[in-house]
């Protein structure tokens, strides 16, 4: 048998093996979102069109291993994987590759072997590179999309802003930051395009545009939290009830959550002893959990966050979000709750992405589903939130 058809007959073998290798590595954290399927994505065509390859008549012929490839990476850049992920893909196949057909290769003739590792090694390089080529062309489009979506939250922004006064210098502020780092970097990154080829390739492109986007979606964030509480104050947020299983809605939240709670090393508990359905808005209930569950994790470097859920009589259930954090002063439990206000670390700088608009959300959206919010803390040994809201919404 040619290594030809040995590579195709352990196609199988490959992908499996790959995917459980890139299930292990603990440098492809995305792909712990990810089904299995999305991770494989375009490996079968790739190992297919490599086996042609090791063809002595078909040398040449690669353009499936290039839309493939092609394909591999618009699809990375949409399921956020950062580029040292992709690259150890990569260098995971090789190795997967290589370990499968190790005794095989070793019992044939030499130099086929050789000529057969020097394709493997080629036809990977070139997926490689044309899979980051797609990738920065994925970016970039979503750079300029997230500039056009900027660009129009801020019209509205401006126009909100004139219309109400208050704040006005801290949001400045805080969207100074992130404006300045955009165009630092989309100064920098111009002005490298602008070079010839030989300096371009000393600049990691790739790190510039990452910051943009970064510092763009925080902008973004920031904006869209800032609409959301004009629009309830102004009276415009409605709540569409239906019926709604509240373990549900947690569970998603809850896997939704993981990996950022993973990335400190923390664990979500549920405990969800709610009724089975309520009659409430179920988006607005989800944004109250995971608005309380994401301020549990930027607060807290150790430990474990609990969600908690039962039944208060027949008419009432109560929601807890209880975490090993920082904790609140008794001062601070008075203000959390006002926009842009965030609790004092003394020497420590805020958490990323703090903006001091998640609890003001909260407790709007709270009154919204006719709740009450209260909040118990100690300062280095966490904090409890706890909404109580009817089964029922009055009117519904």
């Amino acid at each position: 048998m040619n290594v030809s058809d040995l590579l195709l007959e352990k196609t199988d073998a490959i992908t499996n093996e790959w995917l459980a290798e890139v299930r292990k590595d603990r440098q492809i954290t995305t792909a712990d979102k990810l089904r299995s399927s999305a991770i494989i994505d375009h490996l079968p065509d790739v190992l297919k069109a490599m086996s042609h390859v090791l063809v002595e008549s078909h040398d040449n012929d690669i353009q499936t291993i290039v839309k493939a490839s092609l394909q591999h990476g618009v699809l990375r850049a949409r399921q956020g994987y950062d580029p040292l992920e992709i690259a150890r893909e990569y260098h995971l196949l090789k190795t997967v590759i290589f370990d499968t057909l190790e005794k095989d290769l070793v019992s044939i003739n030499t130099i086929k072997a050789i000529r057969a590792i020097r394709i493997i090694d080629a036809v990977i390089d070139e997926a490689v590179a044309q899979c980051f080529k797609s990738y920065v062309s994925e970016r970039l489009h979503e750079l300029q999309q997230l500039q056009s979506q900027l660009k129009l939250n801020n019209e509205e922004l401006n126009r909100l802003v004139r219309a109400n006064q208050d704040n006005v210098s801290f949001l400045a502020h805080e969207l100074k930051n992130p404006l300045t780092s955009i165009i630092g970097y989309s100064d920098l990154f111009l002005r490298v395009q602008q070079q010839p080829p030989e300096v371009r390739e000393k600049y990691n492109n790739l790190a510039h545009i990452e910051h943009i986007l970064n510092n763009g979606r925080q902008l973004l964030r920031l904006i869209n939290n800032v609409l959301e509480i004009s629009r309830f104050d102004a009276g415009k947020l409605k709540v569409k009830t239906a019926p709604t299983n509240v373990c549900e809605v947690i569970k998603n939240v809850h896997e939704m959550m993981q990996p950022l709670a993973r990335t400190k090393n923390l664990t979500i508990t549920v405990d969800c002893k709610a009724p089975i359905e309520v009659i409430t808005d179920s988006l607005q209930l989800q944004q109250i959990i995971t608005n309380l569950v994401s301020n549990a994790i930027r607060y807290t470097e150790s430990g474990s966050i609990k969600i908690n859920c039962e039944q208060l009589g027949s008419e009432k259930w109560r929601l807890a979000v209880i975490d090993t954090g920082i904790g609140i002063s008794k001062e601070d439990q008075t203000k959390i709750f006002e926009p842009y206000y965030r609790v004092n670390r003394e020497d420590k700088s805020y958490p990323p992405n703090s903006t001091g608009l998640g609890l003001a959300i909260v407790t709007r959206l709270v009154k919204l589903l006719q709740g009450k919010i209260e909040v118990t803390s100690e300062v280095n040994f966490g904090s409890t939130f706890q909404v109580t809201f009817p089964i029922k919404i009055s009117g519904a």
